[in-house]
């Protein structure tokens, strides 16, 4: 834009000059007259983009554009050559005036052009208006062509502002949405870990309380438990720093994890936790395994802490195409429809977090418990297509066996071994779905 701007000067000061020149050379009337008219006229176009206002009102354009058409006239009064300065002053009116007033001026500049040539020739002819005519027509589509690329290129510039702009609103969303999601991710990892390791740690300490002075060695061995437990929640804190698999996964299968997990709640605790294995194993994404993992670990928590249960059965399994598992207790059982929310006086978050992991993986989650007659925890996950018996890079966790039912013993059965004097009077068990504003137990 600058370029033309300055092409577009050096050509009106250019065509003033030769007007200027021919005068005083040829020997025409009046050269005196001419060279102070062509001056006159190039210091009233110098004016102009001197003027600030100029630039910025399209009325003191349009005065300028008049003083400057009217010096113009005189020239073009006095000497033939003045015709020639019509054709930047197309440009200039196409410009710097609104459409229609631009094309009013540049015919009427037209019009003067071939008037004061043709009185000047001292006759008029049709080949006196082709020139100014067309040198009107050229500048006229030139601008209008020019004006028209220029706002295209001013559409394009703003959408391609809105399109960084909508990208960045995108970026930023999307970071916020992966920031939160990375927060519930760890606050179910913190709750099923680390908070339920350290709720186990109460509660020996607990018992090592009760049992002094009368029993120093079963608080000995209470302390001992609690410190282990300390050990394995170091253990995981440390991953989360390292973001590394979860430890009690690292060398082994599900299978081997909820092994462990039973063997150390019956040692830890005063109730009897086994493992059910129905069929051999197949191969299971480590998603799956983390998730049933940490599901089990929690259920068994809450069993625990809450149930008063004296027997914890776990079944892992597969069933129609998904792996199962299913935690059933024998303990005192609770009302599902009457548990607080997260966050609440007594709500906690584990039942949420179960849910939440199911969700992320395209599975199904139930619960079915009562007062009095124990509790029933049932998961069920996809499995994926690539967890076939033929994939040799997934870990073989899950008994393979679709005919043998994968629910373990259900809460009827446990609470009658262990309650014989439950009556058909008691309150049936409720089977709800998981509720994310509510904690496994009471």
């Amino acid at each position: 834009m600058r370029a033309l701007t300055w092409c577009l000067h050096l050509l009106v000061v250019g065509l003033l000059a030769l007007a200027a020149v021919r005068a005083v050379t040829a020997g025409g009337p009046r050269p005196g007259a001419v060279v102070a008219v062509a001056v006159v006229c190039g210091l009233g176009y110098a004016a102009g983009p001197l003027l600030p206002r100029v630039r910025t009102s399209r009325g003191a354009a349009a005065a300028w554009l008049g003083a400057v058409g009217v010096v113009w006239l005189g020239l073009l009064a006095l000497t033939a050559d003045g015709v020639w300065v019509a054709f930047p002053l197309y440009f200039l009116q196409l410009h710097l005036l609104p459409r229609r007033a631009a094309l009013t001026a540049v015919t009427a500049t037209a019009a003067a052009a071939v008037a004061g040539f043709a009185a000047h020739q001292g006759a008029f002819g049709p080949a006196m208006a082709i020139g100014p005519a067309l040198g009107a027509a050229v500048a006229v589509a030139v601008v209008w062509g020019y004006q028209a690329l220029y706002r295209e290129s001013e559409q394009r510039r703003r959408l391609i502002e809105e399109l960084t702009s909508t990208r960045a609103d995108l970026a930023a969303a999307e970071h916020t949405a992966g920031v939160l999601a990375e927060r519930e991710r760890l606050a179910r990892e913190i709750h099923d870990t680390l908070a339920q390791g350290l709720s186990s740690i109460q509660l020996l300490l607990t018992a090592a309380g009760r049992a002094l002075p009368g029993a120093p060695d079963t608080a000995a061995r209470h302390v001992e438990q609690a410190r282990q437990a300390a050990v394995d929640n170091l253990a995981e804190a440390r991953r989360f720093v390292v973001a590394l698999a979860p430890p009690a996964l690292d060398g082994g299968t599900l299978a081997d994890a909820l092994e462990r997990l039973c063997a150390t709640t019956s040692a830890r605790h005063p109730l009897t936790a086994r493992l059910h294995r129905t069929g051999p194993p197949v191969p299971l994404p480590t998603a799956h395994e983390v998730a049933l993992l940490r599901i089990a670990q929690s259920a068994v928590a809450n069993t625990v802490r809450h149930a008063g249960a004296s027997r914890v059965e776990l079944t892992l399994g597969r069933a129609g195409g998904c792996v199962t598992l299913d935690v059933v207790d024998d303990g005192a059982g609770f009302d599902p429809d009457r548990l607080p929310a997260p966050g609440t006086e007594g709500g906690g978050f584990g039942l949420a977090g179960m849910r939440a992991r199911v969700q992320d993986l395209g599975g199904t989650f139930a619960l079915t418990s009562a007062p009095g007659r124990g509790t029933a925890l049932s998961v069920r996950l996809p499995l994926t297509p690539s967890t076939g018996p033929d994939d040799p890079e997934t870990p073989s966790t899950v008994p393979d066996d679709p005919e043998t039912p994968s629910a373990g013993p259900g809460p009827e059965t446990l609470s009658a071994a262990s309650e014989p004097g439950t009556s058909s009077a008691d309150p049936e068990p409720r089977t709800v779905s998981a509720d994310p504003d509510a904690e496994a137990r009471p």
